[in-house]
């Protein structure tokens, strides 16, 4: 919170004369963890208008490029936590039921015309939307079809009737968009999309297949990045052993569900209650007694600091850089190309998970960064300098606030120039080059087969 002085009225009705107030930085404590306001944070549920940063830039700036990396929307959890009764979420979609969006039963009904579409090997066989009464594990809901049916239209609004990235007669070209196996991030893209360019034509649409969460195409072979994630779980492990209240938590909902720590350890009960706290579903209770808020604010607490001290360690930082180093090279490749004037692919749309988007985060530099919520949404943007037209520029923003000059590449660059922007150079220099110097390599080959010293 910043206080603003100002000038106390007196009693004759007249403002004293202005004094100069120096006002001491005081040494604060940072601010205790809230788990409870945390994971509201992370459920994301879509109820007020989102304020965003995406698409500013100086009036001569002209926009040629977007490229997005999202997570998928709310899902069923992963995990059954054993012996409870599952939420009892359902999974059909209800424009009537809340949380809804207007173009809901648009989007139900364009879904069910998607034969037309070119879908990659075993995309073809999912789902287009969510259908079950009772979600399956895993399963997006209705809650995360409407968290991306919203970040579509606001980045329709910015990007397409604003700044004119494609026109109505867009083509197949101009798009490419790319998902993995999952049934939940093809159906994010597809929600996205429908709202970005409603009632598309299904025959321009091309939806590539990652078989890898980490989208390193055919570049994923790096025993250096085994290694240091490797290390990394070694480090979750030791905090998590040394953490007395987790562990107590842990004796204590093991009792009540009747089965031994280790095997309610492994269940990963937190995905399992984000989905009760973010559907607001009561957490399960037995004979025995109910799993309760208390419970979840530890293990919550827990998780918050891992990321915390995740981020001090510099581990995952070094598994970050290998593991994104083949998706932000694809992403630097064809940011050169539009800037040399190719007009393929202005608009990408990759649909991933938190374990794809954390370590792009991590690898920017971008420490201040919450772990991806659900439909969380990473966006680079490509300008041209209107006054000198062979310029090019990039913003970062991450969930529409605008992190460029967070990143490890751009910090110093801000410093010293008056544009609100990085130069695409930056960018390139970084993912060619810089991303290998800390592991004294040149080459992402060299980086993934050197032992640390």
């Amino acid at each position: 919170v910043h206080l603003i002085p100002v000038n106390p009225i007196r009693e004759d009705g007249l403002t004293p004369k202005s004094r100069k107030r120096i006002m001491p930085d005081l040494l604060t404590e940072p601010p205790a963890i809230d788990p409870v306001y945390e994971a509201h944070v992370y459920c994301n549920i879509p109820t007020i208008a989102e304020r965003s940063m995406e698409g500013h830039a100086p009036h001569y700036f002209k926009l040629v490029s977007v490229q997005v990396l999202i997570r998928h929307g709310d899902r069923y959890p992963l995990y059954a936590i054993p012996k409870t009764k599952r939420p009892d979420i359902d999974c059909m979609l209800l424009p009537s039921r809340k949380p809804s969006h207007p173009q809901l039963e648009a989007f139900i009904k364009h879904m069910s015309k998607g034969s037309a579409a070119q879908m990659d090997g075993s995309l073809s066989s999912l789902p287009r939307y969510p259908s079950h009464s009772l979600c399956e594990m895993g399963e997006l809901t209705q809650t995360g079809v409407v968290q991306h049916l919203r970040n579509g239209q606001l980045l329709r609004d910015i990007y397409v009737n604003k700044h004119k990235l494609l026109l109505s007669d867009w083509t197949a070209k101009q798009l490419y968009l790319e998902t993995t196996g999952k049934s939940r991030t093809l159906q994010s893209a597809l929600a996205l999309l429908y709202t970005f360019l409603p009632d598309f034509d299904w025959k321009k649409i091309n939806m590539r297949h990652q078989w890898s969460t980490i989208f390193c195409s055919g570049s994923c072979d790096c025993p250096m990045r085994n290694h240091y994630l490797e290390e990394e779980q070694r480090r979750q492990y030791s905090l998590r052993v040394k953490n007395n209240d987790l562990e107590k938590i842990y004796v204590d909902m093991a009792k009540i569900v009747g089965i031994p720590t280790r095997q309610l350890r492994a269940s990963n009960p937190i995905d399992s209650l984000l989905c009760y706290f973010c559907h607001n579903v009561s957490f399960p209770c037995t004979k025995t007694g109910c799993i309760g808020m208390e419970h979840f604010k530890v293990i919550k607490r827990h998780q918050l600091e891992d990321e915390r001290e995740r981020q001090e360690k510099k581990l995952y930082f070094l598994y970050a850089l290998l593991a994104t180093h083949p998706l932000l090279n694809q992403t630097v490749n064809r940011l050169q190309r539009i800037a040399e004037g190719k007009k393929e692919e202005v608009f990408v749309l990759y649909s991933a998970h938190d374990v794809t988007l954390s370590p792009v985060l991590s690898a920017l530099g971008i420490t201040e960064a919450r772990f991806p919520r659900f439909a969380a949404r990473l966006v680079f943007e490509l300008w041209q300098d209107g006054k000198r037209p062979k310029e090019h520029f990039i913003r970062i923003l991450y969930n529409g606030a605008d992190v460029t000059f967070q990143t490890s590449f751009c910090k110093d660059y801000y410093k010293r120039s008056s544009k609100p922007m990085c130069p695409l150079e930056k960018f390139v220099n970084f993912v060619k080059r810089d991303m290998f110097l800390i592991f004294n390599s040149t080459s992402y080959y060299d980086a993934c087969r050197r032992r640390p010293l």
